[in-house]
């Protein structure tokens, strides 16, 4: 009858509490344990116990799953939950513990040293009788763990010290778990002593930084929680226990230097990781004197030892990233006992609790990457770019106060063969992974060029999941510091040097390719600006084409420009640009479908294996395949042409449909931007037989023939398009406004068709239109050069039949 009465009086008493409860962390943390352990019987709760200690939790599925805590092995165990116990003969934990005064409820939940102590102490008429008080009671444990000094002190003096000291852990109203917020300050019953509550998302509950480790005990005039330390009185600010603290001296001048120190002495709730006398006198004292001298590196490094939260030691179970007030992040965790940083155990001594905050001290300084030189932002795996930058003199020439980009391959980028190159030749690569400004990632757009210290322009490239720069890619470690960023990538940079037509003609694997692309009036295509992704079978992919083949492919104009423009792409698509494993669809200018992916960090297309990627060029890329694509849903009428190409191909099935044709493709699917500039008249001659017209903008055009291998420039215009933006010159953002005129060339046999061409006005242009009625067809000209003084001249085309 007893039990059930005190059954019945605690589910009445408990259960609206226990609803309010069910929103916040311990609550939870507590529900999924009960989940847990519901095989064990009513009201059991699954804890987890770290291997060779002490310490239970009621754990975070991470912690569960994982079978660990703070990487320590943890064992499972069974308890009945808070406020329930067992009975003999019965499973689980089916009744509901007394309910009894604070005094009797300190014996009930196993804190018998607290309940002693508040006996001998006078304390004991107050917790039986009548208010509402909150008693976070100190385990046996925790007495045993207290400094022996002190707690004989507080033995020797139990009416005063120790009275006070239990007061200390007292307040003057109920406080459920449900009611201790995160960052919540409470008054204590002793002397108006601050307690800081902090509540955590894993579940914890601190106090003054000890961890209530069986929460929610109800008693009759309040609630007990029992707790794993001692408390101690809290006083002084951080501010003031560096100011007093001998060990942080160096700490100290680094805070009064960057006006920092003032902020540590104002109300808040923050977590200081502070660096020893000792860890300072570790650091370079070049580096020390550097970021001394400079107000915002070391101000950054002193913000970035300081969290806006409170991180109480025993609230971290696993590892977490916490932003500090210099704005990055830093990764608190724990190894068993041991706090770390950044994965490296440093905190030599942890949780001194101050009235606006807990300081952890550290034997290393944390430097943040806004108070380093860009030089020193490479990590472990690019230290072989940083090595060789500091070899040949590089790293010295990056001044501190300029802005900078370096674009930094990984170590294994560099192969042996690039180490050993002549140091002018390696030197010369690495300028060109220097941009002389300051590029963010964000800041990164398609299109955009960034020029060299180098002289080069580099091209970036941006897909869906990746940023590339000319032939490499960037993988994460981004980094911005004191004078620039550092972006990291797969491949040292090979810039563009020649375009699509010439790396053809200057490798003799793909003579046979560019033979048909000449015969098929081509080359212009791949001569000429572009952005084209070309995909080129090597000479092994004809092997079987006889001579006569070769005639037959030839004699079909419009059938070989079709099988030779399904390799051909609008736009540059760089093989480490693709999403690994995803499928991408590329529409070629033929009008067919490829279909593109990355396995293993090799280039399929359409699941033929690319044996060369990414090879760059002025107007393109390149990548190199060992057989000819061939679109599958294009039919084939013709038995001759049949013949061939099951000889070239044998990958797929070609379809027949006799008396189909292939379709005709006109060379009106590229165009050439004239970019237009203030230039005077230039008449150049290559050759005695042969004067070249350059179109003029400013003054009256001159046009002359010669007889012998007429050459005339001939343009189609659109409409000018007015464009303004910003490029990168010698280091320096300025801003240009072009006007572009696109000039489209038309090839229809041997008629040669012409606009006007507006420089000169209406009589220019009937002379234009004379002379075009009375010469015979023209040759292609050389497009005309920069003069030595650096004036862009302009680019002319030639129509021919």
């Amino acid at each position: 009858m007893k039990i059930f009465f005190l059954f019945t009086f605690s589910t009445f008493f408990w259960s609206p509490f226990e609803q309010a409860a069910a929103s916040v962390h311990y609550d939870k943390i507590l529900t999924h344990s009960r989940i847990r352990a519901r095989d064990q019987g009513q009201n059991v709760c699954a804890l987890q116990q770290v291997m060779g200690t002490k310490k239970k939790y009621f754990s975070t599925c991470r912690n569960w799953y994982q079978g660990a805590i703070c990487g320590k092995k943890a064992t499972v165990l069974y308890e009945c939950c808070p406020g329930y116990m067992k009975m003999d003969g019965m499973r689980g934990c089916p009744a509901v513990a007394p309910i009894d005064h604070v005094y009797g409820t300190l014996g009930i939940v196993g804190a018998t040293s607290t309940q002693q102590y508040s006996d001998i102490s006078k304390l004991r008429e107050e917790l039986e009788g009548r208010g509402s008080f909150t008693f976070f009671a100190p385990s046996s444990e925790a007495w045993e763990q207290l400094d022996s000094e002190i707690h004989r002190n507080l033995i020797d003096n139990v009416n005063i010290e120790l009275y006070n000291a239990l007061h200390h852990h007292m307040v003057n109203k109920r406080m459920l778990t449900k009611d201790l917020k995160n960052g919540m300050t409470l008054v204590s019953m002793y002397n108006d002593q601050k307690l800081l509550i902090n509540h955590y998302p894993n579940g914890v509950v601190t106090v003054n930084c000890a961890r209530v480790i069986y929460g929610n005990q109800i008693a009759t005039n309040g609630v007990v929680h029992v707790i794993d330390r001692v408390l101690t009185a809290v006083g002084n600010t951080i501010q003031d226990f560096i100011e007093v603290e001998d060990d942080l001296s160096s700490l100290r001048a680094a805070a009064i230097t960057s006006d920092v120190l003032d902020i540590l002495g104002k109300p808040g709730h923050y977590t200081l990781f502070a660096p020893t006398n000792e860890a300072f006198e570790r650091l370079p004292r070049g580096l020390l004197e550097r970021i001394m001298g400079d107000k915002v590196a070391s101000e950054a490094l002193v913000k970035f030892h300081i969290l806006n939260t409170l991180q109480c030691s025993e609230a971290i179970t696993g590892g977490a990233a916490y932003e500090t007030l210099e704005g990055n992040t830093v990764e608190v965790g724990c190894d068993g006992e041991s706090l770390t940083v950044n994965g490296v155990k440093m905190v030599k001594r942890k949780d001194i609790v101050t009235s606006n905050g807990v300081i952890h001290l550290i034997d290393e300084v944390l430097i943040p990457d806004s108070a380093k030189q860009v030089i020193e932002l490479g990590g472990a795996q690019q230290t072989t770019f940083t090595d060789l930058m500091i070899q040949l003199g590089l790293a010295s020439s990056l001044r501190p106060e300029g802005q900078y980009t370096l674009l930094v391959p990984l170590n294994g980028a560099f192969s042996d063969d690039t180490l050993r190159m002549d140091q002018r030749r390696l030197k010369t690569i690495l300028q060109n992974h220097i941009i002389n400004v300051k590029v963010g990632l964000n800041e990164l757009y398609n299109g955009q060029e960034l020029e060299t210290i180098g002289g080069k322009l580099l091209r970036v490239f941006l897909y869906r999941t990746a940023v590339c720069i000319e032939n490499s890619c960037m993988v994460r470690g981004s980094k911005e510091g004191r004078n620039g960023f550092i972006h990291i990538l797969r491949q040292i940079i090979n810039p563009a040097e020649k375009t699509l037509h010439e790396m053809l003609r200057n490798d003799k694997r793909f003579s046979v390719f560019l033979s048909l692309v000449k015969a098929a009036d081509l080359d212009d295509v791949l001569s000429q600006p572009g952005k084209w992704t070309l995909f080129v079978p090597t000479n092994d992919a004809f092997k079987s084409l006889t001579d006569d083949d070769k005639d037959i492919l030839i004699r079909d104009k419009n059938a070989l420009r079709n099988i030779l423009l399904y390799h051909l792409t609008q736009g540059v698509f760089i093989g480490s640009g693709f999403e690994p494993g995803v499928t991408n669809i590329l529409k070629t200018i033929q009008g067919g479908k490829l279909y593109l992916k990355t396995v293993n960090d090799t280039l399929l297309v359409n699941e033929l294996k690319s044996r060369e990627s990414d090879l760059m060029a002025t107007n393109g890329v390149i990548h190199v395949i060992d057989k000819l694509l061939y679109p599958a849903d294009l039919p084939v009428g013709n038995d001759q042409l049949l013949t061939i190409l099951k000889k070239l191909i044998k990958y797929i099935q070609i379809k027949f449909v006799r008396g189909s044709a292939f379709k005709e493709i006109p060379l009106t699917f590229y165009k050439i931007n004239i970019i237009e500039s203030n230039v005077q008249p230039i008449i150049r001659k290559e050759d005695p037989s042969i004067t070249q017209l350059t179109k003029l903008i400013e003054g009256e055009p001159e046009f002359k023939i010669v007889r012998e291998g007429e050459t005339i420039t001939k343009v189609i215009h659109g409409e000018p398009i007015i464009k303004t933006y910003t490029k990168i010159i010698d280091g320096r953002p300025v801003e240009v406004t072009e006007k572009k005129v696109t000039e489209e060339r038309i090839i229809q046999g041997p008629e040669i068709k012409y606009t006007r061409i507006t420089a000169g006005g209406s009589d220019n242009e009937e002379k234009l239109k004379k002379l075009l009625e009375d010469e015979a067809p023209v040759r292609k000209e050389q497009p005309t050069r920069r003069t030595q003084g650096g004036t862009a001249r302009r680019r002319t085309r030639l129509a021919y039949p």
